[in-house]
């Protein structure tokens, strides 16, 4: 099974009130631009793991895929695969139908999504693939996760659960 994480306000949070993984030590920060990764990344993806769940980022940012997993590596974190607004674009390209998804994890063989918006909890509905909402100050932000991972594992397999 496949999870997919977004980044900026899921996974990178920078308010001040959202506790974060420590820093990178400076040598590792000549190498990535370190952003502030949320406390409880590590733990739950090593959890996801354990499960046996891929964990992916799918981010509506044009941050290169291999940048992304580099960091996400340094901070004690593997990505199997990562998806950027340039490849969820030329995804799209030669699809002839109206509205596009701003994201559309289906497309690449993800089972469940993670992001802060509301708006791409409406799409899921609309296009029938899963995502479980959780916003920077959800402090239970893991548990939301993982029950969604639970509900995901449990579907009778007839259709999209919609979390």
């Amino acid at each position: 099974m496949r999870i997919s994480f977004d980044l900026d306000d899921t996974l990178i949070c920078y308010g001040a009130a959202v506790p974060s993984e420590p820093p990178l030590p400076q040598l590792l920060r000549w190498l990535v631009r370190d952003e502030p990764l949320r406390l409880g990344t590590r733990a739950l993806m090593k959890e996801l793991w354990k499960l046996g769940w891929e964990s992916w980022i799918y981010t509506t940012s044009y941050r290169r895929p291999a940048q992304v997993r580099r960091w996400l590596q340094f901070h004690g974190v593997a990505a199997t695969g990562v998806i950027n607004q340039d490849m969820h674009e030329a995804y799209f390209r030669d699809k002839v139908d109206g509205h596009r998804p701003t994201k559309y994890p289906p497309a690449f063989g993800i089972d469940l999504h993670v992001d802060d918006s509301d708006g791409v909890r409406i799409e899921g509905k609309q296009h029938g693939f899963a995502v479980v909402v959780v916003r920077p100050d959800d402090q239970d932000w893991t548990e939301k996760v993982l029950a969604a991972v639970a509900a995901v594992e449990r579907r009778d397999g007839t259709g999209s659960s919609h979390i």
